[in-house]
């Protein structure tokens, strides 16, 4: 019976243990800082490639203690000025409809549109504008990306890992970094005895096809 009672025990601290893994822990963090001015116009002499839903995601994985929530949103549009290929002289831009958002729990979808978070009727889009592209990145990335993020009212750097790829046919972008919410004034705390995390795990998977003339 103790034996049997010891096993049972172990059994539901490693199943707790797995429900409360922090998604993010071994994901990089992607630094923020003050938002920098980008260029108004556009890379000179760039080739313009499209982002949207058809052949691209914009996910995230957020957790409380006891569990986490995948997510996603459903509508945005973007541009990559593609620059003689090279990619360190291109720009990426990217404008996401807030109210698109949804997640594994029709409850938790309707609650992520609150002002409790992203408040998607007071803040309808999130922009992101690259500012730097530069060759090298944490975590064996090919890149690390610079540029401004403006989330929920508040606009600040963001920089982050990512592995680019360059082809005949298309750009693609692959990323998976962590972001404070609270870096952007999502500050909801959850209830008492399940406290939300402050680190949201995003991942990024762009496919931006190249037109064949």
């Amino acid at each position: 019976m103790y034996r049997f009672t010891s096993l049972a025990i172990l059994l539901f601290i490693s199943v707790l243990a797995v429900a409360c893994a922090d998604p993010t822990a071994d994901k990089p963090k992607a630094a923020t800082g003050t938002a920098s001015e980008p260029s108004a116009s556009k890379p000179a002499g760039s080739e313009t490639l499209t982002i949207s839903p058809d052949t691209s995601k914009v996910e995230f994985v957020g957790a409380k203690v006891t569990r986490s929530h995948n997510g996603s949103f459903s509508k945005f549009s973007g541009t990559i000025d593609l620059v003689s290929d090279k990619l360190e002289n291109s720009r990426v831009t990217v404008e996401i409809d807030t109210a698109s958002i949804s997640a594994d729990d029709d409850k938790l979808t309707a609650h992520l549109k609150s002002p409790d978070f992203f408040d998607v009727a007071k803040f309808p889009r999130a922009t992101f504008v690259s500012t730097e592209i530069k060759p090298g990145g944490e975590g064996g990335a090919t890149h690390t990306i610079t540029g401004n993020l403006e989330m929920h009212g508040v606009k600040k750097a963001i920089t982050f890992p990512a592995t680019i790829e360059v082809t005949s046919d298309a750009v693609t972008v692959k990323s998976e970094f962590a972001i404070n919410r609270k870096d952007f004034g999502i500050l909801y705390p959850g209830m008492q005895d399940d406290l939300i995390r402050d680190d949201v795990l995003m991942k990024l998977s762009i496919n931006a096809p190249r037109s064949r003339s």
